[in-house]
């Protein structure tokens, strides 16, 4: 993370919000402007990326800006404020890896074993089925059998 905060310009303005009396007096509010392309500390390939990456925060005149008044006093909401654009510039040079595709020969072997498994369960349910036909049967049979020897 590039420490670019000798770069940054701010600007203060009456915050809104809880406060009373004192958000009518004080301005507590404050806007960081940061000159993307005069920057000493990223070369033009890094510029290029923040500029693609955060193009809905940058104005007409390439300027990055950001407003903070979370805060009461004007000393922490500029502390928090360079804190968030040296983070939001660090997250904008992030460039996520390139995800490979697996192995072809893996991603047969799992379709594989889904497949054998589908085909166990319902192995599993056809026994289940025959077994208890198979009971149902013995089960009238020897009702059949008993009672046609009662009547006999």
């Amino acid at each position: 993370m590039k420490d670019f905060s000798k770069e940054l310009n701010f600007k203060t303005s009456r915050s809104s919000g809880a406060g009373g009396q004192n958000v009518n007096k004080v301005e507590t509010a404050v806007t960081v402007l940061w000159n993307i392309g005069e920057s000493e500390f990223f070369n033009e390939d890094e510029k290029l990326l923040i500029q693609n990456k955060l193009k809905n925060r940058i104005n007409a005149e390439g300027f990055l800006f950001l407003t903070v008044s979370e805060s009461r006093t004007q000393l922490m909401n500029k502390n928090k404020a360079i804190e968030k654009i040296l983070e939001i510039v660090d997250k904008s040079l992030f460039i996520p890896k390139k995800e490979w595709r697996q192995n072809p020969q893996k991603i047969k072997n799992k379709k594989g074993l889904t497949l054998k498994r589908k085909f166990q369960k319902r192995k599993k349910t056809e026994n289940l089925d025959i077994r208890s036909r198979t009971r149902w049967v013995l089960f009238n049979a020897y009702i059949f059998i008993t009672h046609s020897k009662s009547l006999s």
